[in-house]
């Protein structure tokens, strides 16, 4: 399991490949599938470009709370591998932003888990984000998608 913050910039597929090759053999070949979710800064904020972003946190707590998610996914469904990494600092547009990653023997079990990691992070895990636009304006973003149905 691959559970962290980080506060520079990182390469998602390193990351990934990382934590395939850290499983087992036995494991790696009972893992018929795997997901991968990779989220990036976007340049846009409605009518505005962002020129960076400061994503603040809970220094300790934001940890223990992706190692109970990742845990919860997997008590919640057999997983073989877990990876959900999040950046903390300044993010600048294109820069990965969340991995959440599951590798399970099946598709079912591999896509429900990923899909978990990202919006229970999303929506519970304590980040702050503050959008610097090329306008010289900034703002933290209020606005969230709504947390998904159980």
């Amino acid at each position: 399991m691959i559970v962290g913050l980080r506060a520079a910039p990182f390469a998602p597929w390193s990351l990934l490949a990382e934590a395939e090759q850290a499983l087992s053999p036995a494991d790696r070949d009972g893992c018929g599938a795997s997901s991968v979710f990779v989220g990036t800064m976007r340049a846009d904020s409605g009518p505005a470009q962002v020129l960076r972003m400061h994503l603040e946190h809970y220094p300790g707590m934001t940890e223990r709370m992706l190692a109970r998610m990742a845990d919860a996914a997997c008590s919640r469904w057999p997983l073989r591998q877990v990876v959900l990494v999040h950046r903390v600092g300044w993010v600048a547009p294109g820069e990965t932003l969340v991995v959440a990653a599951a590798w399970s023997a099946h598709r079912a079990e591999a896509f429900a888990a990923c899909r978990y990691l990202v919006e229970t992070a999303k929506h519970q895990a304590p980040f702050w984000k503050r959008e610097c636009r090329a306008d010289g304006t900034s703002s933290w973003v209020t606005a969230n998608t709504p947390a998904p149905a159980e």
